[in-house]
């Protein structure tokens, strides 16, 4: 067996490994069945503003991204799309000839999505490829595109770059990784020229887009136990900025926001865990644990303003902060509107098409949601 299919093998252990313990073998325990939707008092008005079909199904690397007045979305069944924000409108559509993991990243002009094999497919603004490179093992987070690279994190803890306009390599960056990694949705964002990921783990890195120098790194989780199963952690969901923090949450870790102004220095860590991440607004960060309680912390020294468990055990996706609310997807398909200030149940709304997977976003025209079944829908609120 070769490096790379053990690697593969053991990472597949992994996977099934992950979705054991957040599931909590709920077949056998009352403890971990979904929470029923229960009764509340409306606190704000949400309806389905449009909705596109983008393709087939969805998956956890399936993120959408916001360019202006566009999106960018992909679906598994290899299908790829630029939709105007406003109307729902597809501006053009795309077949990228094979079955996708991964995707999309872009900066509206260059958009671009990966394979299970590795493949990285990138299209220019009409819909045409433009290039394709091979990442040196799978590929199941988003690519990110900006400072003239696509930059994409492997199944083989490694993060390469590639030119914007060739396809050709720049750098690539390797970090050993744990035996087992958590199956999560997982982002790396970029900003002031450093792409910052998370990585199996619990550390977090900020990376020179242009040279591949590592100029930070945190740690947000250290593995503890005697076990695999024990030690697993992972930072999850996407890294978030906040003035001069930059926040970050892990599976079996602690969410801890991190002061860039200062070094990097830690503001304050809790412990906490969570599988699918987390946002900020300006005054807290928000998250739900890995039994989707929903929880809010303070930004300036992270203490916990309020919990709110009326979501447990739907599989909450990682949430979006929008003036004076926050909303999470869930495992049947609705969007879950709750009070940032305290927890409360605002409303609710069905999007159809199965769980959730991806991560809810605010956007300037409402809070876009990827469904289970491949489609876009915005949402609006009063």
């Amino acid at each position: 067996m070769t490096i790379f299919r053990f690697h593969r093998a053991v990472r597949s252990a992994a996977l099934a490994a992950g979705l054991l313990v957040l599931a909590g073998c709920a077949s056998d325990d009352a403890r971990y069945e979904p929470a029923p939707l229960t009764e509340y008092s409306a606190g704000m008005s949400v309806r389905s503003v449009w909705s596109t079909s983008i393709g087939s199904g969805s998956g956890l690397g399936f993120v959408p991204a916001v360019v202006g007045d566009s999106v960018y979305a992909a679906t598994p069944d290899g299908s790829v799309a630029k939709v105007e924000l406003s109307s729902g409108k597809i501006l053009w559509k795309a077949d990228a000839d094979t079955k996708l993991s991964a995707g999309p990243g872009s900066d509206g002009s260059t958009t671009v999505v990966a394979s299970p094999l590795g493949q990285i497919i990138a299209f220019d603004d009409t819909g045409k490829v433009k290039w394709k490179a091979q990442a040196s093992s799978d590929v199941d987070i988003a690519p990110v595109v900006g400072y003239g690279a696509v930059v994409v994190r492997s199944g083989d803890y490694r993060i390469q770059a590639y030119n914007i306009e060739t396809g050709e390599r720049l750098w690539s960056l390797q970090r050993p990784g744990p035996a087992l990694a958590l199956r999560s949705t997982a982002q790396m964002v970029m900003a002031e020229g450093l792409v910052i990921t998370g990585l199996p783990g619990g550390k977090l890195l900020a990376i020179n887009v242009g040279s591949g120098n590592v100029q930070w790194e945190g740690t947000v989780a250290t593995p503890r136990g005697s076990s695999d199963l024990e030690r697993l952690t992972d930072v999850v969901g996407s890294p978030r900025l906040a003035g001069p923090l930059l926040c970050a949450v892990a599976y079996q870790g602690r969410i801890v926001c991190f002061n860039v102004s200062q070094g990097g220095r830690p503001m304050w860590a809790k412990d906490f865990s969570s599988a699918s991440g987390m946002t900020v607004d300006s005054q807290f960060a928000y998250a739900p644990d890995q039994n989707s309680v929903m929880n809010a912390f303070a930004l300036e020294n992270g203490n916990n303003v309020w919990k709110q468990a009326a979501l447990k055990n739907r599989k909450l996706t990682a949430p979006a902060a929008l003036g004076g609310a926050v909303a999470v997807g869930d495992l049947d398909g609705y969007v879950h509107f709750l009070s940032s200030s305290d927890g409360s149940l605002l409303a609710r709304l069905s999007v159809g098409g199965g769980a959730i997977l991806s991560p809810v976003q605010s956007t300037s025209a409402g809070v876009l949601v990827q469904t289970g079944n491949g489609n876009l829908v915005l949402l609006g609120t009063n």
